[in-house]
């Protein structure tokens, strides 16, 4: 009796002693927060990143997902996550101008042919030089945009026909805008279509995907795809550095594994989103125009000035001028790059060269 009796005990101290671990292991919760409203391809993404994050760790990290600006507004992303009040969050350079200034390089009209194309470049520009700029954070991953197109109720076809617009431009957006002869207006975007039905503006400078989302292809009826000298918008997705730190060892190589896979899924996103902003403008009858190579050249010696004027003011802040052309240089080169490995992967986007549109756009 006193044998089995032992026996139980043993067998249940040793079922004890291994169930500890896996019952007692800390869960970490993590507060991720976002601008973009629910809806949004940008936000339904981040979501996707949480539910994924919890499978991979069996539960042993927990995203609170903070969407609509509900935790930070965008303005306010890069300070919250340094402070903590948010664990990670995704915004992008231009809400806090002259905070990341090395990074705004990315921003500049250098001729970005897609989406796909453009986030690849922003994350090779911060793999490469690292800036200073981020090092109160520990970066996840960078996207952007896609480049913006001129989105107007009258056609655009000639560097001329940009004379007299006043088109929805603000920031440095609105300094290529002015390059190239129209009057930019730094209209909220929430404001910018009845703004264009009322005529008080003729049109915003924005990427495809806006067509659908804020629904301009209601009230403007011709599109220019001059992604030759189209800004794009840097975003990133950054984490508080205590907060990374505290990630147990066997979750850090999960965690990293998986923040590579969204970086590239990311890019796919913003690709994939102008496809729907097309197709919704074409159903609506909006002429989409390219520029011919003769005035895609005028369009890009007519922005060159922006370009120099971000170089002086990188200069007369203490950079050395090969420095930034340098970087200038970095950026054309990988454009270059991915251009080219988007045309042999055969990923489709509704802006850029022929061989990476599909034959119903050419």
């Amino acid at each position: 009796m006193k044998r089995n009796f032992l026996t139980i005990f043993l067998i249940g101290f040793v079922i004890a002693l291994f169930a500890v671990p896996a019952f007692s292991a800390k869960v970490i919760t993590l507060k991720f927060a976002n601008y973009f409203p629910p809806p949004a391809q940008q936000s339904k993404i981040c979501e996707e990143f949480a539910r994924d994050l919890e499978q991979r760790t069996d539960g042993r990290i927990k995203i609170q997902y903070f969407a609509g600006g509900s935790l930070l507004k965008a303005q306010r992303m890069y300070e919250g996550v340094v402070t903590g009040i948010a664990d990670i969050g995704l915004a992008h350079v231009e809400y806090t101008p002259g905070r990341m200034p090395v990074t705004e390089a990315c921003d500049l009209p250098i001729g970005y042919p897609t989406g796909w194309v453009a986030n690849e470049v922003v994350n090779d520009f911060y793999d490469k030089f690292k800036p200073k700029e981020w090092n109160n954070v520990k970066v996840l991953w960078m996207h952007s945009t896609t480049p913006n197109v001129i989105i107007s109720k009258k056609p655009v076809r000639t560097l001329e026909d940009m004379k007299g617009l006043t088109l929805r431009a603000p920031g440095r957006v609105g300094d290529t805008m002015r390059a190239l002869g129209a009057t930019p207006a730094p209209t909220p975007i929430m404001e910018t279509y009845d703004a264009i039905a009322k005529g008080v503006i003729d049109g915003t400078n924005t990427p495809y995907e806006t067509l659908r989302t804020f629904r301009f292809a209601e009230v403007a009826k011709y599109v220019t795809s001059s992604w030759q000298v189209g800004n794009v918008y840097t975003f990133y997705v950054v984490m508080n550095k205590n907060s990374y730190r505290k990630i147990p060892p066997d979750l850090k190589g999960i965690f990293d594994e998986l923040c590579g896979e969204y970086k590239e899924r990311m890019a796919l996103m913003w690709n994939s989103i102008d496809f729907a902003g097309r197709a919704f403008a074409e159903k609506k009858g909006v002429q989409f125009i390219d520029l011919t190579p003769a005035q895609a050249a005028k369009w890009k010696e007519a922005v060159q000035p922006v370009i120099e004027n971000y170089v002086k003011k990188m200069v007369s802040s203490g950079y050395s001028e090969p420095t930034v052309r340098g970087w200038l240089k970095f950026l054309h080169d990988k454009i270059d790059y991915w251009t080219q490995k988007q045309i042999k992967l055969y990923i489709k986007s509704p802006t850029g060269p022929p061989e990476v549109r599909p034959s119903s756009f050419q």
